[in-house]
């Protein structure tokens, strides 16, 4: 059982994540130790609250029979059951705590891993309001479970010792009791259909706004821009009130089991009492027996209570762990998900040294991309929505080995068969719209690298000086010789524009210096004359180095080795930029923004519309 000294814990584990339930499962094989430890200790607590009315009694007959002996000797239990029953409580209670912020703190690490391990591609698979609802709510439904399920085993337990012990204390009692139980713990089975349905209604709603209010945050710009605060904050207004209405709607009917579970003990309690009652009356049992059996009944309203709160906890994470499995089982390409092994064994496996990164031409089989080791490869997609799958695909982060999609390829290589750390190692994918973390902006280039590259050079070719003085101005009043390596960087740079943050993502990304770096519209947001220095000062860093430019930019285009020209899913044109403005109008349509009449300087049937894809640069 870790405790909490040990967290985060140094491997989560390959969790088992074919179903919510088996999920489940595996976490709690996981906090096997913790779970007995907390069952053991709920045991000791409820045996001793549940012991309690025996020495009560018998206080109760020492009084009536006026002995001073054992009114002692019943005093003295007494305080030993009250000495346990504190002793079981808060051992319970720091273990039970212990074990749901372990399991939160497991399913945490898990999808944290996960994150990494797709990077951008996770909201391409799975939507970004899914992802923060499973990191949130769904890990502490989660933990509830794992950590109520010991305390449900021990009132189930205690149950069925008081049973027993009222059977063989007082038969005409226990007899009822004992029949009486089974249906006051199965009394609410025929409603928690009703409340799983109207629980998994509300979770969805709620899911939903989750979404929708992560989407308006994120375009919180764009919206302003366009005077569109208002329709969206009446739609996340009402999504709001479905959610409250499904909640309600979902408490009315734990609110009924609630009175079931209170009810039909509580009938119970008085029906023992009176027939007890009669009893003594009848001079077959005592006052103090009476007393002890009249406690007995009214503890076992305390352990049924557990039964509703398991019940509850099994409704609400169910559907948690299912979600959360479903985020956690995806991959990266044709790699198999993760939870195919569960179980010490596969934790216990040592990590293997991740295989030295291939090196060589980079090539998608898919369009019959190839990208020549050490050159400067611009692509021009004709749509540009598939230059985003493209990147992805050349980067080995898309899921394109599942549906019989190839991967591609580096040095003959599918980069979906690499291991993750091997595949990151050789190639480096920038988004068309990178994140910047918050931080200084040393920090921000303090980025795994091979050195070759420092931080200056990488500004300097990125054409970050605006953006340096910028920075210093951000720093304190008062410094004879400010850094702006010191400067601090807002959360998504907010304080940048869309330029900036655009320039200082790649400064970012040529000191990695990694073997391979795909590039995804790296300057569409800076402008012409910036952007030619960009592309100047990009071949000459990356000199050596491969580098795909994925742009329609002339200026990029104009100081690439090689060009490369997609179109309709297929690469049909390869060669020098003035090249192919020459002999092929479909990518100076695309290039020129004109439209393809076929004409503008050869004809259609005097120029070849493709070019050898072998063509060097």
């Amino acid at each position: 059982m870790p405790s909490l000294l040990d967290l985060p814990l140094s491997d989560p584990g390959v969790p088992d994540v074919r179903s919510g339930t088996r999920f489940l499962l595996w976490l709690e094989v996981r906090q096997w130790r913790g779970q007995l430890l907390a069952t053991a200790w709920g045991t000791l607590h409820m045996a001793a609250v549940a012991a309690f009315p025996l020495p009560v009694g018998l206080a109760v007959q020492a009084v009536v029979d006026h002995s001073g002996r054992r009114l002692a000797a019943a005093g003295a239990l007494m305080l030993l059951l009250g000495a346990l029953t504190a002793l079981g409580d808060t051992m319970l209670h720091r273990t039970a705590v212990t074990n749901w912020i372990s399991v939160a703190a497991r399913v945490q690490q898990l999808l944290a891993r996960k994150t990494v391990e797709l990077g951008a591609v996770l909201t391409r698979q799975v939507a970004a309001g899914e992802v923060v609802a499973v990191s949130t709510g769904d890990v502490e439904k989660i933990g509830w479970f794992v950590e109520a399920l010991a305390r449900f085993t021990s009132a189930l337990l205690a149950t069925v010792g008081v049973t027993v012990a009222l059977l063989v204390y007082r038969p005409e009692l226990g007899g009822i009791v004992a029949a009486a139980v089974p249906v006051l713990a199965l009394a609410a089975l025929p409603l928690l259909p009703a409340a799983t349905r109207r629980a998994d209604v509300q979770r969805e709603k709620a899911g939903k706004a989750t979404e929708l209010a992560s989407d308006t945050v994120a375009g919180l710009r764009v919206l302003r821009g366009i005077g569109g605060e208002d329709l969206f904050l009446d739609r996340y207004r009402r999504a709001s009130q479905q959610v409250r209405a499904a909640a309600v709607h979902s408490a009315r009917m734990w609110a009924l089991i609630s009175a079931v579970q209170t009810l039909l003990p509580g009938l119970l309690l008085v029906g023992v009492a009176w027939y007890g009652a009669r009893l003594a009356l009848d001079g077959q049992i005592t006052a103090g027996e009476l007393v002890t059996v009249y406690g007995a009944v009214g503890f076992l309203l305390m352990p049924l209570r557990n039964f509703e709160e398991i019940a509850m906890a099994w409704s609400f994470s169910r559907p948690s762990a299912k979600r959360a499995a479903r985020v956690l089982a995806l991959s990266r390409g044709g790699e198999a998900p993760s939870g195919t092994v569960s179980g010490d064994t596969a934790d216990a496996a040592p990590a293997a040294a991740p295989p030295a990164a291939p090196g060589g031409d980079l090539c998608d089989p898919l369009t019959g991309l190839r990208a020549p080791c050490g050159l400067l490869t611009a692509v021009v997609c004709g749509d540009p929505d598939a230059a985003g799958r493209l990147a992805d695909r050349l980067g080995g982060h898309s899921p394109s080995g599942r549906g019989g999609e190839p991967s591609a390829t580096l040095g003959g290589q599918p980069l979906d068969a690499l291991a993750l750390a091997a595949a990151r190692a050789a190639v480096l994918v920038q988004d068309k719209d990178p994140v910047l973390l918050s931080g200084t902006l040393a920090e921000l280039l303090a980025v795994p690298s091979s050195g070759r590259v420092t931080p200056d050079e990488a500004l300097a070719a990125a054409q970050c000086g605006d953006v340096l003085e910028s920075l210093v101005q951000s720093l304190p009043e008062g410094e004879t010789a400010p850094d702006p390596m010191r400067a601090r960087i807002t959360e998504r740079g907010r304080s940048l524009s869309g330029g900036q943050r655009q320039r200082l993502a790649l400064a970012r990304s040529l000191v990695a210096d990694p073997k391979v770096l795909v590039l995804d519209e790296p300057t569409s947001a800076v402008d012409a004359h910036t952007e030619a220095r960009i592309a100047r000062g990009l071949g000459a860093v990356r000199a050596g180095r491969t580098t795909v430019v994925l742009t329609s930019s002339p200026l990029v285009l104009d100081r690439a080795d090689r060009v490369v020209f997609v179109d309709d899913g297929a690469a049909v044109a390869a060669g020098r930029h003035h090249d192919l403005l020459r002999t092929e109008p479909r990518y100076r349509a695309v290039v020129t923004r004109e439209p393809d009449t076929g004409a503008a300087g050869t004809s259609a049937a005097a120029a070849p519309t493709t070019v050898p894809m072998e063509e060097s640069a």
